[in-house]
């Protein structure tokens, strides 16, 4: 299997590069992702330093751009332009720090056919891609599995999206999916069943990116995080549905304390993986009637990625 990196989802320290570097690497964190979900609060220097440190101790970076940075507008007005300032900000950063990626939410179906606003996001995203090329600033992109069951943002939505945009990753929220399918993540076959779709669109090399925590749910939406143990999502099927793949995997915990986030590597690292690196059956076939599916998780993939010309 891949290596696997593991991690919280905030920055800890907004003190300074050096504290929050500090603090992750005495805790044992292999990966950090820094959260602008609310506001830019870090300027480029502080990204620079920090991302140079995180190098020096094999931490790996990702970025996690603002809430209302998201593309599939349906009119292209202020808050259109802003989402789009949004994450050119966030590549920048990015950039600065050698983040591996910048993860971002799909948006909202906001009246339209499904596919009608996937193709709005793919359409807005390349005019991005365009744009950030020409800054110099053009990083993998992760689109997240959202945890709202009839809105834009399912694993389905997800594969879509990055089918068709080469540059973006899909971003594995088993929290949402727990959510969305009702609690159908208890085994291991679902969760290998959504690293098999990821697995057809990730280009070799690249890591499974995943965010990972407990959760509590009704009515097939998520409600909020839960330390992990309170709820039904365990890490044990995760990290055997892992250990099913060459690919490497960074794992980072939404979860709201810092002892879940010590306990999801311990719980998913402690079986097959660590016991001489034991493996798995290969996953079943994927088809578009599997188990998750018929259960509330959309994850069927359409087709594998064909990998563009000159990346």
């Amino acid at each position: 299997m891949g290596a696997l990196r593991f991690g919280p989802a905030r920055v800890p320290s907004r003190e300074s590069p050096e504290a929050a570097i500090e603090l992750l690497q005495e805790r044992g964190h292999t990966a950090c992702e820094i959260d602008f979900e609310g506001r830019f609060w870090m300027d480029y220097p502080w990204a620079e330093r920090f991302g140079g440190l995180a190098r020096e101790a094999g931490i790996v970076l990702s970025v996690h751009a603002p809430i209302a940075g998201f593309m599939g507008h349906v009119e292209r007005d202020k808050k259109q332009r802003m989402a789009v300032g949004m994450l050119d900000h966030s590549a920048g950063i990015a950039k600065t720090a050698g983040a591996e990626l910048v993860v971002f939410h799909p948006g909202f179906l906001l009246g339209r056919e499904r596919d009608v606003a996937i193709a709005s996001v793919c359409e807005q995203l390349a005019e991005l891609r365009e744009r950030l090329e020409g800054k110099d600033r053009a990083v993998p992109f992760g689109v997240e599995i959202m945890g709202r069951v009839r809105e834009l943002g399912t694993a389905e939505d997800v594969f879509a999206i990055a089918g068709r945009c080469g540059w973006v990753r899909p971003v594995l929220d088993f929290a949402h999916l727990h959510a969305t399918s009702d609690g159908v993540f208890t085994e291991v076959e679902p969760f290998a069943e959504v690293l098999e779709g990821a697995d057809a669109l990730l280009e070799p090399g690249a890591p499974f990116h995943i965010h990972f925590s407990d959760i509590q749910y009704a009515n097939r939406n998520e409600t909020k995080h839960l330390p992990y143990g309170e709820g039904t999502l365990r890490a044990e099927p995760l990290g055997d549905a892992l250990a099913r793949f060459d690919r490497p995997a960074t794992v980072i915990s939404e979860s709201p304390d810092e002892e879940s986030h010590q306990a999801i590597p311990r719980r998913s690292s402690r079986r097959s993986h660590l016991r001489g690196g034991a493996r798995l059956p290969p996953p079943r076939p994927l088809g578009r009637g599997h188990a998750a599916a018929e259960r509330g998780c959309e994850a069927c993939p359409s087709r594998r990625r064909s990998t563009p010309s000159g990346r």
